[in-house]
């Protein structure tokens, strides 16, 4: 704005142009270019009944004037007289919605030839220049404002999260062990069966907690953690008790494993764990319960790969390139449990480790394959 006033003094051969903001009670400075030391800044104001902008405001007409002393409207007029300019213009402004917002005026104590089509002219575009402008800088205001509302929100969502997840940890800790007690210190049937499945229960939340809290790290930018050593036997164990885990929490379901380590894996044997129980679970909820799960893990010189398989219906595939996506559920999903978060931590777990999880689905079966860098 500074250099558009500067402009309209070049070309008037005004001493003094401003922006201002006009409305029934006040006159308000935004912008000035000042020659002759007339002494307004941004943000300064004046009696808005002193003002000739006050008349423009009333009439929503421009005002020109080439010598005060010479117009028969004005020459007896207050305000020439109260700040000493003979030449002046004012035209209004308007906001893109219609509002009035002000004026863009000029002055000068000496009378100027400024009532000339030319000026006339070069007024309204830069008022409709201005207007424009206007409408940007609200735009853009509204704009950062509500995305530091946004990033706020989803700031305090996330720490929620994660101390809430935290928080649950050492309760559900608490309870599997109580359950361990119950089935290693009781004889009763009912005990028993109500012991398994708390423990059984007590895996499945501490699953659903361990997705949420990397989901909201994810969000607040720390992504997956990895650390890593070099496994084969301890990294086969996991396996097993990842298995163990799921036969736990489904007694009924029969999975077999096959492995074939033959290699030492730098990985974070945790994280595998997470992503196989992730992809168990997910083969328990939606595949036939009447067939069997198969896991195979292998190596070779290169790489590391995880299978899982089931048998059921096929995935759409409208489905498939969704459904890594965080709390994505298949579109034929009419019962949807759990929070959507499995599929979507196992490929993110993949990625950390400078791998993939892909996923092939056909009428016979389904399957996710891990393959990661041996080193």
């Amino acid at each position: 704005m500074p250099q558009l006033l500067e402009v309209v003094c070049r070309t008037t051969k005004m001493g003094f142009a401003a922006i201002a903001r006009v409305t029934d009670h006040r006159w308000v400075t935004c912008a000035t270019h000042d020659l002759i030391s007339f002494g307004l800044k941004p943000g300064d104001e004046l009696d808005v009944e002193t003002t000739i902008c006050h008349e423009v405001h009333q009439g929503r007409e421009a005002v020109v004037i080439n010598n005060v002393a010479k117009d028969a409207g004005y020459c007896d007029h207050h305000t020439p007289k109260m700040y000493g300019f003979q030449s002046y213009i004012s035209v209004p402004l308007y906001r893109k919605n219609g509002e009035f917002f002000g004026t863009l005026c000029a002055i000068d104590p000496k009378p100027k030839e400024i009532d000339t089509p030319e000026i006339a002219t070069m007024f309204r575009l830069y008022a409709e220049l201005i207007s424009f402008h206007l409408d940007a800088v609200e735009k853009i205001k509204i704009s950062e404002d509500s995305l530091k509302e946004e990033k706020k929100i989803a700031r305090l969502r996330d720490q929620f999260i994660a101390i809430l997840g935290h928080d649950l940890k050492n309760p559900i800790a608490t309870m599997r062990m109580s359950a361990d007690i119950l089935l290693k210190m009781s004889k009763e049937d009912f005990t028993l069966r109500n012991a398994a499945l708390i423990k059984s229960t007590s895996y499945r939340m501490q699953a659903l907690i361990e997705n949420i809290l990397d989901f909201a790290r994810g969000q607040m930018g720390e992504g997956i953690i990895l650390e890593k050593e070099r496994h084969n036997k301890s990294l086969e164990e996991m396996i097993k008790q990842v298995i163990k885990e799921i036969r736990v929490i489904s007694p009924e379901r029969k999975i077999t494993f096959n492995s074939k380590l033959e290699h030492e894996v730098n990985c974070d044997k945790n994280r595998i764990g997470q992503l196989l129980s992730n992809l168990l679970g997910n083969a328990h909820e939606h595949g036939s319960s009447e067939t069997q799960i198969k896991v195979e893990a292998k190596t070779n010189s290169d790489y590391f790969e995880l299978r899982v398989v089931n048998s059921g219906e096929k995935i759409p595939d409208e489905d498939l390139t969704h459904l890594f996506q965080p709390f994505y559920s298949e579109s034929g999903s009419s019962n949807k449990k759990g929070l959507g978060l499995g599929l979507f931590i196992a490929s993110e777990i993949a990625k950390a480790h400078q791998g993939e999880l892909k996923v092939t689905s056909s009428d016979r079966e389904t399957a996710f394959v891990l393959q990661i860098p041996r080193e």
